[in-house]
């Protein structure tokens, strides 16, 4: 089988994080959220993909052009935003047969062969992935029958409109006779186009409920729960080895006998931690980081290739990448970007 992953969004409610970078991109215990969406794929035994890209492609080409995923990768680059569903009519004669769509910004390990089971015995030409959560209102509502199919569909409801907790995850099965749904050349979404039209011609579509882990990290709530949720082991498929007080340490990390280091906690390659650091747990401490001495550092995500100096306090706090921060700062509830030219 094949996939399209969707990985052409702007990023706007992530920046300043996504300034360099697309949101597929940011880091998940030292590896991109794109990435853990590929091994997934792979797991369930997909071989071939297709990419959409537009914001930045060049970051996310360069990375997967370089990493071993297992999966033949084709890159699609947009020049101009078709919507979710405008985007895979582009790539109509790649798919021959039962076809999954995914997002490229969403963590989870479903098993997507449980989900194409389902769409076939129904015999359904969509069917959406559903996740029961706790009500959250940006995110698509759908509300099925007994048999699973789809009475009603709300894309981003208000709080007026919510009456169900089935959400739709961006996850999507579909046959290729879908494509004469969907117009060419314009945008053309999902949620707000494609639905509303199949369900208004009758056509049925079903939702699949799955149980495994799904979030979606397209806000910066939504990112830290998805990495301190893969800290606890609850997103199956990260493939890190941990030890029993679940610190994820790599073996050439450097960190001084006097600090102090808590689980659940993740300490990427060639990180350095100088003398009397404490690190506290839900810290995650990307590639290549260096800190001081008398770092404190709690509930917080460091990207690759930054500088603390001494006497550094973090908290509840993201640091991007390449960010150097001075000697006696303190941070509670922050975004750190570049506080000074390394």
């Amino acid at each position: 089988m094949k996939a399209f992953v969707l990985a052409a969004g702007a990023s706007t409610r992530l920046r300043p994080l996504t300034m360099d970078i697309p949101k597929p991109m940011i880091p998940i215990l030292g590896k991109p959220a794109l990435y853990y969406t590929f091994l997934n794929l792979w797991k369930n035994g997909f071989t071939v993909a297709c990419v959409n890209t537009y914001y930045r492609p060049d970051v996310i080409t360069n990375f997967f052009q370089n990493n071993d995923i297992n999966i033949k990768l084709e890159f699609l680059h947009e020049k101009k935003i078709l919507g979710t569903a405008g985007a895979i009519k582009n790539k109509e004669e790649f798919f021959e047969d039962t076809f999954v769509v995914m997002s490229g910004d969403g963590l989870t390990d479903i098993n997507l062969k449980k989900a194409v089971e389902f769409h076939k015995k129904k015999k359904s030409l969509a069917t959406i992935v559903l996740k029961k959560i706790n009500l959250r209102f940006e995110y698509g509502i759908a509300i099925t029958n007994k048999d699973g199919e789809i009475r009603s569909f709300v894309e981003k409801p208000l709080l007026g409109d919510v009456f169900n907790d089935e959400v739709n995850t961006g996850i999507y099965v579909f046959e290729p006779g879908i494509f004469k749904f969907i117009p060419k050349n314009k945008f053309f979404d999902f949620g707000m186009d494609l639905f509303p039209f199949l369900m208004k011609k009758k056509i049925k579509i079903y939702g699949y409920v799955m149980d495994e882990y799904w979030t979606d990290i397209g806000n910066i709530v939504e990112y830290k729960k998805g990495v301190f949720d893969a800290l606890d082991g609850k997103l199956k498929i990260v493939p890190i080895i941990k030890n029993r007080e679940n610190k994820y340490i790599s073996s050439n990390a450097k960190i001084d006998k006097s600090a102090k280091i808590c689980g659940p906690c993740f300490v990427g390659n060639n990180v350095v931690i100088g003398k009397n650091a404490v690190i506290e747990p839900y810290s995650v401490i990307s590639d290549n980081v260096t800190m001081g001495n008398n770092v404190s550092v709690e509930k917080s995500i460091i990207w690759e290739n930054s500088e603390f100096g001494d006497n550094v306090k973090i908290t509840n706090t993201v640091v991007g990448s390449d960010t150097l921060i001075p000697s006696n700062v303190t941070l509670f509830d922050s975004i750190m970007m570049e506080y000074s030219n390394k």
